[in-house]
């Protein structure tokens, strides 16, 4: 039997969560699922056919955490004896390349083509302000906030960052480029100090690279694979995923195994969080729904061929009544006896933090983004855009706040204080649930939260999460808790059914098709956001429009981004 090379190609963004309808699987069928590639590489490392691994790295691959949760995949590979080599034509092209270089340097061997160059330019932290922008076209925002880290509300309000904003993003950025420094220096056997020389000064080109020793051959990618073969003798190539799909049991093995092994459930939580069912946003991200989120909870705590839960979420938050609504169903399982382990991928924060924090344990990656407890709301007040472009808008209302959230009118004196004590209540809300959940002095909580967005570095020295890793390491921990091996364990996924039962629609909302989204999602309404109500919807809605994604109160900040 011809020996077996593995491919990665990490030049493609990574899904965290296979598709869960028609239509989703057909976009995004060339797009590798992140457990499939880990778990892959976990197999083939102590597979005799399998003799080594390379991986074409650049573009718009994988994020920060998704690159650490590979990186520790290749390590594993690569400490069972077998060669690694990763190859890109260029890292940035003269240009940002920080993020495929670190996933580069777990490799054993790196190359690179004699034409490119190595955009180690360090990290950058963004924020976009559209105040200005607003006020010309005659929109005024109305918002408020908890508290002064809360900065997802500095977009709609202010021209800058302010002290609290940029002392956080200054810390966002600094613990990333400690990662990358650590990480980069481990592997290339250079000092931290002379990474950081290197990084102020890049990009670098082909050669400056390999002199460096942040390369170790230039070629192309014909030459990577002929010394491969020389080195290796006749191999096939075959990519991860592939190898993994054909590793799988065969359907009548697997449904044995599936019925008499301890199953760990497993349930995603990928995109905003909203009442309702989750469904496509545009043709490639998703949303949390409550109902179905809370569905495939119940039935994981129903089943009893489950004995523990493994939760992975991806979430800048949303809803604080969904988010809440998701706590709930952790606890519950958590009641019925089944220890539930949170895994964290690129973002958990604000509710997606929210849905994490009852959980047993939370695993997060170093560079996983996280915490931002706190809260903020209000509407976008568009009457005078309206009146300039000549439309207007009249009606009759009963009852004094009917006119409270609507987008033509401006808060009263007295709407105004009721928005206040309502962030002032789930803001308490989030706060004493933290405390509670997490085994923490509410005044430990505080300092920690006021609206603040951690690395999970930083999250883990202030009791936000437990532990470093990433899926398969909380399947591990999720394993232990109830006394069973990890290869003992099935992993079942309680949100899938099958055609029939999603055209049928479910008996209940006990049953497990209550989890699944539908054949429709991604259809009709499913094609825009999530419906949201009360004061964050036309927020909702002009973030949308501005193509700064979806805002619900409990929603964390993008404002960073890696170059």
């Amino acid at each position: 039997m011809t020996p077996t090379v593995l491919e990665l190609d990490l030049t493609v963004p990574l899904l965290e969560a296979p598709p869960q309808d028609p239509i989703g699987a057909v976009l995004h069928r060339r797009r590798p699922l992140l457990r499939d590639l880990v778990e892959g590489l976990r197999l083939a490392a102590f597979d005799p056919s399998v003799t080594g691994l390379v991986a074409h790295v650049g573009g718009q691959g994988p994020t920060f955490a998704q690159v650490q949760e590979l990186r520790a995949a290749v390590r594993v590979f690569a400490d069972a004896g077998k060669p690694t080599v990763a190859w890109s034509e260029t890292f940035g092209e003269f240009g940002p390349g920080t993020l495929p270089y670190y996933l580069a340097s777990a490799f054993d061997q790196v190359w690179l083509q004699p034409s490119g160059d190595v955009g180690l330019t360090g990290i950058l932290a963004e924020a976009v302000f559209v105040k200005d922008a607003l006020t010309k076209l005659g929109v005024v925002p109305e918002l408020s906030r908890r508290h002064e880290y809360k900065n997802a509300a500095d977009t709609f309000l202010a021209t800058q960052m302010s002290d609290a904003h940029r002392e956080a993003a200054g810390r966002l950025a600094a613990s990333a480029m400690e990662q990358v420094v650590e990480g980069v220096s481990t592997r290339r056997k250079l000092t931290s100090d002379q990474v950081r020389e290197l990084v102020d000064r890049s990009p670098l080109s082909a050669k400056d690279a390999l002199a460096a020793g942040l390369v170790d051959r230039l070629g192309y990618r014909d030459e990577v694979y002929s010394d491969l073969r020389k080195r290796l003798g006749e191999v096939a190539f075959r990519y991860v995923q592939r190898y993994r799909q054909a590793r799988q049991l065969e359907p009548r093995q697997a449904l044995a195994r599936l019925q008499r092994s301890p199953g760990v459930a497993v349930v995603y939580g990928t995109g905003p969080i909203h009442l309702g069912r989750s469904s496509r946003r545009g043709l490639s991200s998703t949303s949390i729904g409550s109902d179905t989120a809370a569905g495939a909870l119940r039935a994981a705590a129903a089943d009893p061929k489950v004995r523990a839960v493994v939760v992975r979420v991806d979430s800048p938050g949303g809803s604080y009544v969904a988010s809440d609504a998701v706590r709930r169903e952790v606890v519950r399982v958590r009641e019925a006896g089944k220890p539930v382990v949170v895994s964290m991928g690129t973002v958990a924060a604000s509710g997606g933090y929210f849905v994490s924090m009852a959980a047993d344990s939370i695993v997060a990656q170093p560079g996983t983004l996280t915490g931002s407890i706190g809260v903020f709301g209000g509407k976008a007040v568009v009457r005078d855009l309206l009146d300039r472009v000549g439309v207007a808008r009249d009606g009759v209302a009963e009852g004094r706040n009917a006119a409270m959230f609507s987008a033509y009118h401006r808060f009263t004196a007295d709407e105004w204080r009721r928005l206040e004590d309502w962030l002032d209540q789930v803001y308490e809300d989030f706060t004493a649930k933290v405390a509670a959940d997490r085994g923490l002095s509410r005044d430990h909580v505080e300092k920690a939260a006021r609206g603040r967005v951690w690395t999970g570095a930083d999250a883990r020295e202030r009791g936000l999460v437990d532990e470093f890793g990433g899926f398969e390491r909380a399947v591990e921990i999720a394993c232990a808790r109830v006394g069973i091996g990890r290869e003992e364990a099935t992993l079942r996924f309680p949100a899938r059914v099958g055609v029939v039962e999603r055209l049928r629609g479910p008996e209940s909302s006990e049953r497990a098709a209550a989890a699944s989204g539908g054949l429709s999602a991604g259809l009709g309404a499913g094609l825009g956001l999530p419906a949201t109500s009360g004061p964050a919807r036309m927020l909702a809605e002009l973030t949308s429009a501005l193509g700064l994604g979806h805002a619900g109160v409990l929603t964390a900040p993008v404002l960073w981004e890696l170059h």
